[in-house]
């Protein structure tokens, strides 16, 4: 298959009508190109131009090609933006761009997503102090960003507005006159590009054509090549349209991905790491990276009066991801509490620094959702007299959400899931707080395997099989086993999904098939290992896949649910908190399960 064709475009300013005159010149004479990214401002720089540009928008004029953009600012781009947000089709987890009209498509926040075998990764808007719903970017969407780039992978393209500080340092070639870090450059760009290590960085902003020499990465095979783009109808006429056509990486072999242009410099952004962080200078011999790669935060101003060390701030990528490549050996705090609460929907920013520069405009929570004792006077005995009393599941907790219960038993309950997968999406929970179903007494076993068999054959009455998968966390959160309902037609493939994304996450699931549920139960007691943590899924021909996860292993909280959302085409419902309901709809969708499954209930 031949590689991708991809125009790149530097700001546009809303002049659509001269972008996609040379846009179809271009095409003409050395396309076709598959989609067109743009890069700084996109929106109109006066009210002049917003009826052109509008024609476009509202559909009275074509777009050519599909069309990316991450400039989300401008005259007329609070009204058009927000539109977009509360378009019906544009709600969920999308990082594939938000549709705005026929072929034009806008990058929110920070993502990564494929295109044409792509890796694409973004940081929409700019770098500003004030907290604006759109043209902005804040420091969720900095640490997302990051965290994403921790995943397996070579990143194709990285899209940025402004340029990284310090990317001309080590230039060998002619650098534009006029170029002032001052002016249309961002350093915390700067660290993320040396952190994502993208083969081609784009970004915009400064009004100029900048070609670098490709540079060498640290602790990376590949080069990365920067391009800054001019400006749609300069009066200089520097070039603000560039094409290319990248294999993609994940395509390619080693030596291919490992060759080295005679030109190649090294990184630019070893000479700038003293100025990025000044106060981050110091480094630990045993380090492979820089500290800041891991965002350190102070949890408050107490401790930094008390003389915070090290081990009193958190880990930015536990929080993040459920577990760090440092593991033990991690300089900062693995807090269990502050992971438990931003898996129910608290900000990042407020539960790290108690505070969120989006304000109301922030989609998660800025509040904590339970009594949790402060971080200084958290010990491991306090915590567990105190762990029911938080517990999103225990059933005596102030916190539990007793309207998505469906139904209670002696060992287990059955309730709704939070923010569902698909409709009658539920969760098997036991009433003791417990981190494994697998920990449980044996006793216990049977109750399970009633209610396993009355879901399964409620959801087999409407066409559809249970995909049965339990996270199980060394670190002693309540367990849940959920039961996600596929159609039947699509059971054959979920084996094979499952296999695939455990293959790009690095690792091969041991796998095993057995003819009564009661025997595969016993099979995962003796793979289970309290030291570690363990992911399984349960199949509905009888066979088992298990996983356990290595302490510095990378493994994602919702590994079971993206794998199913992408099997059922719905990559915007990987994130239970884009699909969650009001109570309203979750007492409703609630009644009419319980109408439904009560012939089946093995509680009555």
């Amino acid at each position: 298959m031949a590689p991708p064709r991809i125009l790149l475009c530097g700001d546009v300013l809303g002049r659509l009508n001269h972008l996609y005159k040379r846009v179809q010149s271009v095409n003409k004479s050395a396309g076709p190109f598959d989609a067109l990214f743009c890069v700084g401002q996109f929106f109109p720089g006066s009210p002049e131009l917003l009826e052109e540009f509008m024609d476009y928008v509202e559909g009275r004029t074509q777009i050519p090609l599909p069309t990316y953009f991450i400039g989300d600012y401008g005259v007329g781009a609070p009204k058009v933006l927000s539109v977009a947000s509360k378009n019906s089709s544009n709600l969920g987890f999308k990082m594939d761009g938000l549709k705005i009209c026929e072929n034009l498509f806008w990058l929110r926040g920070s993502g990564k997503f494929t295109l044409y075998g792509l890796s694409v990764a973004y940081l929409s808007g700019r770098r500003s102090s004030d907290s604006q719903q759109f043209g902005t970017y804040s420091q969720d969407d900095v640490d997302a960003l990051r965290a994403l780039a921790d995943e397996p992978g070579i990143v194709d393209l990285f899209l940025t507005n402004e340029w990284p500080t310090g990317v001309t340092n080590r230039a060998t070639s002619d650098i534009p006159a006029g170029i002032s870090d001052s002016a249309g450059s961002d350093s915390t760009i700067s660290e993320l590009v040396a952190e994502i290590k993208p083969r081609y960085h784009i970004a915009g902003a400064k009004g100029v054509f900048y070609a670098r020499e490709p540079y060498s990465n640290i602790d990376a095979v590949h080069v990365t090549r920067f391009f800054g783009l001019a400006s749609v109808g300069n009066k200089d006429k520097q070039k603000f349209i560039h094409a290319i056509s990248p294999t993609p990486g994940s395509t390619m072999t080693a030596v291919e991905i490992s060759m080295k242009p005679s030109n190649t410099t090294s990184s630019p952004y070893t000479f700038s790491e003293q100025t990025v962080h000044p106060k981050e200078t110091t480094k630990r011999p045993s380090d492979g990276v820089s500290d800041s790669q891991y965002w350190r935060y102070d949890v408050s101003q107490k401790r930094q009066k008390a003389g915070a060390r090290d081990g009193d701030k958190l880990c930015f990528k536990f929080i993040y991801s459920g577990s760090c490549p440092r593991g033990e050996n991690c300089h900062f705090q693995h807090d269990i509490d502050a992971r438990e609460q931003y898996l129910r929907g608290v900000c990042i920013d407020f539960l790290i620094k108690g505070k969120c520069e989006r304000g109301p405009d922030c989609n998660f929570k800025h509040d904590l959702q339970s009594k949790v004792e402060s971080y200084s006077h958290r010990r491991h005995g306090s915590e567990n007299a105190n762990r029911s009393k938080e517990c999103w599941f225990c059933l005596s907790s102030p916190s539990v959400e007793s309207h998505l219960i469906i139904s209670i038993g002696e060992s287990y309950y059955c309730a709704l899931a939070k923010g569902p997968l698909v409709q009658d999406h539920v969760l098997l929970i036991p009433i003791e707080h417990s981190p494994s179903t697998l920990s449980l007494p044996q006793e216990c076993e049977s109750e399970l395997v009633r209610f396993k068999n009355s879901l399964k054959l409620y959801f087999k009455n409407r066409g559809k099989e249970a995909i049965i998968f339990e996270w199980v966390s060394k670190r002693g959160t309540h367990a849940n086993l959920q039961a996600a309902p596929v159609p039947s037609s699509r059971v054959a493939a979920v084996q094979d999904i499952f296999n695939m994304a455990a293959d790009k996450l690095g690792f091969k699931f041991v796998a095993m098939k057995f003819d009564n549920n009661s025997d595969g139960r016993k099979w995962l007691r003796a793979q289970f290992d309290r030291n570690y943590s363990f992911f399984y899924v349960e199949l509905p021909d009888g066979t088992i896949l298990s996983h356990l996860i290595e302490e510095n292993e990378r493994f994602p909280v919702q590994f079971g649910r993206e794998v199913l959302a992408g099997l059922l085409n719905a990559p915007e419902r990987a994130d239970w908190r884009t699909c969650k309901l009001s109570k309203e709809e979750e007492t409703k969708m609630v009644e009419e399960f319980q109408k439904k499954f009560e012939e089946l209930d093995p509680t009555r």
